[in-house]
């Protein structure tokens, strides 16, 4: 049974998250409060396996709330979050801090996406409850030193990491490019996440990194120093186009309930990039990517998944390695230096 404590402001979502929650079998919610400082006294009496937390709360900012819970007693936190661009920047900021998963709510007073919402709150309940928590520590987010790239590689048009990730994606995918220099070969990233989010995602990494970090545009050319993330809700494919790559960005159906889909980057990209090319699957529940993984390993590509210690979720890394499409299991410190040596 998983023990959840609903923590927000508005009686009107504990209510609802109440109500959701509660019909699974599975799930049991111990508790509801109005603010952290209510939470923090319930956390240690009832137990919680898990903890929904609201960003924006009175009396203690829910951020400021799970910074001082990932130090002193770290627990599996769903973050429910607004779809706009601020509530953006605090999911991103909640999940730096340690956040297992987040979802957002509703617009409309949850009219007509109740049931959406109520599926996906189900599922990342539950997710977060096996997933792997740990204790935060600040000084793990600074920058490492550059690696090197291969001298005959810099600048090189045909060179190229594509890299796929779903749930604790965002700090892992932070971890590889904060290590890559700025003459790194191109990455061309899928992470699953909603229309409005990838923008503030690609900001923040852009700010941090030696490459430069975009949201990826239709038809345009890969450039060696560069990241391009999939914009949230479609798909980013990759095309050949003479001695070069270029994106292609289409709204077509949903791949493995998700769009942007891992699995269609990788199939897309498995006919044109042979050995020029690394490919990477990191931590996130689920199976996309592990077909494109594998499709990427018969093509000649390098494939590298992430390891199941170093994952919040592994699912999509396990899935590819059950396929035995990864040549190479790596915890997620070794991930960037690996690929640059492929080359």
């Amino acid at each position: 049974m998983i023990k959840v404590l609903i923590v927000d402001d508005s009686a009107l979502v504990r209510q609802i998250l109440s109500h959701i929650l509660g019909k699974e079998a599975d799930i049991k919610v111990v508790g509801t409060a109005a603010d952290p400082i209510i939470a923090r006294q319930m956390i240690k009496d009832l137990d919680p396996d898990v903890l929904t937390l609201d960003v924006e709360m009175p009396r203690m900012d829910g951020l400021e709330f799970l910074e001082k819970l990932m130090r002193l007693r770290p627990m599996p936190v769903v973050m429910v979050s607004s779809l706009t661009e601020r509530g953006a920047d605090a999911t991103l900021r909640a999940l730096e801090l340690g956040a297992v998963d987040y979802v957002t709510k509703p617009s409309g007073n949850f009219g007509g996406g109740l049931e959406q919402y109520s599926t996906e709150i189900v599922a990342k309940v539950r997710v977060a409850a096996r997933s792997r928590v740990r204790r935060l520590d600040p000084a793990a987010a600074s920058a490492r030193p550059a690696l090197v790239v291969p001298s005959g590689i810099r600048g090189a048009s045909e060179k190229l990491i594509l890299l796929g990730a779903s749930t604790g994606g965002t700090e892992a995918i932070r971890e590889v490019l904060v290590a890559l220099p700025a003459d790194s070969p191109p990455v061309v990233i899928v992470q699953h996440m909603p229309k409005g989010f990838t923008a503030s995602f690609a900001t923040r990494l852009n700010s941090i990194c030696r490459i430069t970090v975009k949201e990826g545009e239709q038809g345009e050319r890969i450039l060696p120093g560069h990241a391009y993330i999939a914009p949230g809700g479609q798909h980013m494919i990759l095309r050949r186009s003479g001695a070069f790559y270029q994106i292609g960005i289409n709204e077509d159906e949903p791949v493995n309930l998700h769009r942007p889909s891992v699995d269609k980057l990788f199939l897309s990209a498995a006919p044109n990039v042979g050995r020029n090319a690394v490919g990477i699957l990191l931590t996130g529940m689920g199976k996309d990517g592990a077909l494109g993984l594998q499709a990427l390993k018969q093509a000649g590509v390098y494939t590298i998944a992430q390891n199941e210690a170093t994952c919040v979720v592994y699912g999509m890394p396990r899935e590819a390695v059950r396929l035995g499409a990864a040549n190479a299991e790596l915890p997620i410190g070794d991930i960037a230096a690996h690929a640059l040596s492929r080359f």
